[in-house]
């Protein structure tokens, strides 16, 4: 296992067997040797929550603090990202679009390599019929090197299997000669969303509302719950009253009734009226 001169923390061989270990142990998965980047990438997250400086900083943490053990299992068995994951998410959207015509703003609060803010951009653009439509798309991340990927658009063929023969035709563009094997979002739907590295942690974002949907799916399990209710309220002082906060499968916020509404499987409201946008 090589040691990346650009990775934020140390991370060797006996790191990833420990992790690979102790995940054994709680979960009963065993994780193959390719998976120490997905390691690294996903645990990396927790060290920056937990303000911690090492993984073995962390693996002490997690042994002292039972409570970690869900974060910890969830990082590392959360999948990987992919086009239309949680599909009934933009059906939703598209309904929103429908009732809510006009300018509109959308957020994808941690894009990943791009799947997830390209699905929305499809789906904006089925809704209009057109690419050149009147929605504004937002897509970051804290990570600027899967932010290169996302913008490039480039993906393996079998990371397309959820959408349509016609999506496929229509979204993107097959690959030739050493690109066999590979598709690239079509520039018509790259223009249409706009990358930026922003870190959810940080006490100001480079963002302002109104924003009418925010994505943030998957990502508050990488941090405590006092955190968590800090982030949800500031994306929520960004919406309209009629805006949605859309989150993961694994993140529910039913009981935080006096931040967010729900109006669907894991979609909110804001609770409250008169917010000021950030």
């Amino acid at each position: 296992m090589s040691q990346s001169a650009r990775q934020e923390f140390a991370f060797n061989k006996e790191d990833f067997e420990r992790v690979r270990r102790t995940l054994y142990q709680k979960a009963g998965i065993n994780l193959t040797d390719t998976k120490d980047s997905l390691v690294y990438s996903r645990l990396a997250r927790r060290l920056r929550a937990l303000s911690l400086n090492s993984f073995d900083d962390y693996l002490t943490y997690l042994k002292r603090t039972p409570e970690e053990d869900e974060n910890f299992i969830n990082a590392l068995t959360t999948n990987l990202t992919s086009f239309f994951r949680e599909a009934h998410h933009f059906d939703a959207l598209a309904n929103y679009l429908r009732t809510h015509p006009g300018q509109r703003t959308i957020w994808c609060s941690a894009s990943s390599t791009g799947e997830e803010p390209y699905s929305i951009a499809m789906t904006v653009a089925e809704v209009f019929d057109s690419f050149d439509n009147p929605v504004s798309i937002i897509a970051s991340d804290i990570d600027s090197q899967v932010l290169a990927k996302a913008s490039a658009g480039i993906y393996s063929s079998e990371a397309t299997t959820k959408l349509t023969p016609h999506q496929c035709k229509k979204f993107l563009h097959k690959g030739k000669g050493s690109q066999k094997g590979k598709v690239r979002v079509v520039p018509e739907l790259r223009k249409n969303v706009s990358f930026r590295r922003i870190n959810l942690m940080d006490v100001t974002w480079p963002i302002r509302g109104p924003i009418d949907v925010i994505f943030c799916r998957n990502v508050m399990i990488y941090f405590d719950k006092p955190t968590q209710l800090n982030i949800l309220k500031r994306m929520v002082a960004l919406l309209p009253d009629d805006g949605l906060y859309i989150a993961g499968h694994s993140e529910n916020f039913n009981k935080d009734s006096q931040i967010v509404t729900p109006v669907g499987k894991t979609i909110y409201k804001p609770a409250r009226e008169g917010r000021r946008y950030g």
